[in-house]
Protein backbone atom coordinates (compact mmCIF):
# COMPACT_ATOMS: atom_id res chain seq x y z
CA UNK A 1 0.00 0.00 0.00
CA UNK A 2 1.60 3.25 -0.67
CA UNK A 3 2.37 5.45 2.02
CA UNK A 4 3.67 8.90 2.45
CA UNK A 5 7.34 9.12 4.11
CA UNK A 6 8.35 11.80 6.04
CA UNK A 7 11.94 12.20 5.04
CA UNK A 8 14.51 14.29 7.12
CA UNK A 9 17.43 15.75 6.40
CA UNK A 10 20.25 18.61 5.81
CA UNK A 11 19.53 21.85 3.91
CA UNK A 12 23.30 21.73 3.66
CA UNK A 13 24.72 19.15 1.17
CA UNK A 14 27.31 17.79 3.00
CA UNK A 15 31.50 17.75 1.98
CA UNK A 16 31.51 16.27 -1.45
CA UNK A 17 28.49 14.95 -3.67
CA UNK A 18 28.19 11.50 -2.14
CA UNK A 19 24.77 12.90 0.02
CA UNK A 20 23.50 14.74 -2.96
CA UNK A 21 23.81 11.24 -4.89
CA UNK A 22 22.66 9.64 -1.81
CA UNK A 23 19.64 11.77 -1.39
CA UNK A 24 18.65 11.68 -5.10
CA UNK A 25 18.85 8.11 -4.75
CA UNK A 26 16.20 7.65 -1.74
CA UNK A 27 14.05 9.82 -3.66
CA UNK A 28 14.05 7.58 -6.64
CA UNK A 29 13.45 4.51 -4.44
CA UNK A 30 10.83 5.94 -2.68
CA UNK A 31 8.97 6.62 -5.83
CA UNK A 32 9.50 3.09 -7.77
CA UNK A 33 8.51 1.89 -4.54
CA UNK A 34 4.88 3.71 -5.41
CA UNK A 35 5.37 5.88 -2.35
CA UNK A 36 5.08 9.68 -1.87
CA UNK A 37 7.30 11.98 -0.20
CA UNK A 38 7.13 14.79 3.03
CA UNK A 39 9.87 17.14 3.81
CA UNK A 40 10.67 20.22 4.96
CA UNK A 41 10.15 21.99 1.84
CA UNK A 42 13.58 23.41 0.54
CA UNK A 43 15.42 23.64 -2.59
CA UNK A 44 18.65 23.82 -1.03
CA UNK A 45 20.99 21.41 0.12
CA UNK A 46 20.11 17.59 0.58
CA UNK A 47 16.63 18.85 0.55
CA UNK A 48 16.74 20.04 -2.63
CA UNK A 49 18.13 16.92 -4.14
CA UNK A 50 15.75 14.55 -2.98
CA UNK A 51 12.79 16.65 -4.10
CA UNK A 52 13.85 17.76 -7.39
CA UNK A 53 14.96 13.54 -7.66
CA UNK A 54 11.34 12.68 -6.69
CA UNK A 55 9.81 14.81 -9.07
CA UNK A 56 11.71 13.88 -11.87
CA UNK A 57 10.82 10.35 -11.08
CA UNK A 58 6.93 11.44 -11.37
CA UNK A 59 6.57 10.92 -7.53
CA UNK A 60 4.59 13.41 -5.56
CA UNK A 61 6.49 15.65 -2.96
CA UNK A 62 4.60 17.57 -0.35
CA UNK A 63 6.51 20.27 1.60
CA UNK A 64 6.33 21.98 4.68
CA UNK A 65 8.19 25.02 5.01
CA UNK A 66 7.62 27.65 8.29
CA UNK A 67 7.25 31.61 6.97
CA UNK A 68 10.56 32.12 7.93
CA UNK A 69 12.56 30.09 5.82
CA UNK A 70 10.23 30.73 2.77
CA UNK A 71 10.97 34.70 2.91
CA UNK A 72 14.66 33.56 2.87
CA UNK A 73 13.84 32.47 -0.73
CA UNK A 74 14.81 28.60 0.12
CA UNK A 75 11.40 27.03 -0.48
CA UNK A 76 11.23 24.74 -3.37
CA UNK A 77 8.49 26.34 -6.17
CA UNK A 78 7.97 23.49 -8.56
CA UNK A 79 6.65 20.49 -5.72
CA UNK A 80 3.41 18.92 -5.73
CA UNK A 81 1.84 20.94 -2.59
CA UNK A 82 4.03 23.42 -0.42
CA UNK A 83 2.66 24.08 2.76
CA UNK A 84 3.47 27.57 4.66
CA UNK A 85 3.12 27.37 8.21
CA UNK A 86 3.61 29.99 10.95
CA UNK A 87 6.80 28.14 13.05
CA UNK A 88 8.71 25.37 13.09
CA UNK A 89 6.88 23.73 15.83
CA UNK A 90 3.75 23.99 13.27
CA UNK A 91 5.95 22.23 10.46
CA UNK A 92 6.82 19.50 12.62
CA UNK A 93 3.00 18.98 13.66
CA UNK A 94 1.85 19.01 10.05
CA UNK A 95 4.72 16.74 8.39
CA UNK A 96 3.61 14.65 11.25
CA UNK A 97 -0.05 14.51 10.36
CA UNK A 98 0.94 14.36 6.54
CA UNK A 99 2.99 11.32 7.26
CA UNK A 100 3.03 7.52 7.42
CA UNK A 101 6.54 7.06 8.11
CA UNK A 102 9.52 8.86 8.80
CA UNK A 103 13.18 8.44 7.79
CA UNK A 104 16.46 10.20 9.29
CA UNK A 105 18.94 10.98 6.22
CA UNK A 106 22.01 12.42 7.22
CA UNK A 107 21.33 15.82 8.18
CA UNK A 108 22.46 18.78 11.32
CA UNK A 109 20.80 19.65 14.41
CA UNK A 110 17.57 20.46 12.64
CA UNK A 111 17.70 17.30 11.44
CA UNK A 112 18.31 15.34 14.74
CA UNK A 113 15.62 18.23 16.48
CA UNK A 114 12.69 16.30 13.47
CA UNK A 115 13.96 12.86 14.35
CA UNK A 116 14.00 12.97 18.08
CA UNK A 117 10.63 14.96 18.46
CA UNK A 118 9.14 11.90 16.27
CA UNK A 119 10.30 9.33 18.40
CA UNK A 120 9.35 11.11 21.25
CA UNK A 121 6.00 11.32 20.40
CA UNK A 122 6.12 7.53 19.52
CA UNK A 123 7.19 6.84 22.86
CA UNK A 124 4.53 9.06 24.56
CA UNK A 125 1.69 7.50 22.33
CA UNK A 126 1.36 10.69 20.63
CA UNK A 127 1.92 8.41 17.04
CA UNK A 128 2.56 4.75 16.11
CA UNK A 129 4.07 5.36 12.45
CA UNK A 130 7.44 3.71 12.13
CA UNK A 131 10.51 5.51 12.57
CA UNK A 132 13.73 5.10 10.53
CA UNK A 133 17.67 5.84 10.41
CA UNK A 134 19.36 5.72 6.98
CA UNK A 135 22.69 4.84 8.37
CA UNK A 136 24.61 5.86 5.16
CA UNK A 137 28.53 5.35 5.39
CA UNK A 138 28.17 4.53 9.20
CA UNK A 139 26.76 8.73 9.78
CA UNK A 140 24.71 7.67 12.60
CA UNK A 141 27.10 5.11 14.42
CA UNK A 142 27.89 7.79 17.20
CA UNK A 143 23.98 8.06 17.55
CA UNK A 144 23.23 4.68 18.09
CA UNK A 145 26.10 4.29 20.43
CA UNK A 146 24.82 7.32 22.56
CA UNK A 147 21.39 5.87 22.87
CA UNK A 148 22.48 2.10 23.39
CA UNK A 149 24.41 3.70 26.34
CA UNK A 150 21.03 5.29 27.54
CA UNK A 151 19.40 1.40 27.93
CA UNK A 152 23.04 0.57 29.01
CA UNK A 153 22.73 3.54 31.81
CA UNK A 154 18.55 3.26 32.50
CA UNK A 155 17.83 6.17 30.96
CA UNK A 156 16.14 4.99 27.92
CA UNK A 157 13.99 1.11 28.20
CA UNK A 158 15.42 -1.14 25.71
CA UNK A 159 11.42 -1.47 24.12
CA UNK A 160 11.91 2.60 23.84
CA UNK A 161 15.20 2.27 21.57
CA UNK A 162 13.94 -0.13 19.36
CA UNK A 163 11.44 2.10 18.07
CA UNK A 164 14.10 3.41 15.90
CA UNK A 165 15.24 1.34 13.78
CA UNK A 166 18.39 1.70 11.59
CA UNK A 167 19.56 -0.08 8.23
CA UNK A 168 22.62 0.73 6.06
CA UNK A 169 19.92 0.80 3.03
CA UNK A 170 16.84 1.83 2.10
CA UNK A 171 15.52 -1.77 0.90
CA UNK A 172 16.57 -3.20 4.18
CA UNK A 173 15.22 -0.35 6.29
CA UNK A 174 11.82 -0.25 4.31
CA UNK A 175 11.47 -3.80 5.05
CA UNK A 176 12.18 -3.80 8.85
CA UNK A 177 10.07 -0.93 9.16
CA UNK A 178 7.39 -2.63 7.39
CA UNK A 179 6.60 0.19 4.26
Amino acid sequence: MPSRICIFLGSSSGNGDEYLRLAAGVARAIVAHGHSIVYGGGRVGLMGALADAALDAGGEVVGVIPESLERLEVAHRGLTQLHVVASMHERKALMAALSDAFIALPGGIGTLDELFDMLSWRQLGVHAKPIGLLNYRDFFDPLIAQLDGMVAQGFVTRHHRDLLIAATGLDDLLLRMRI
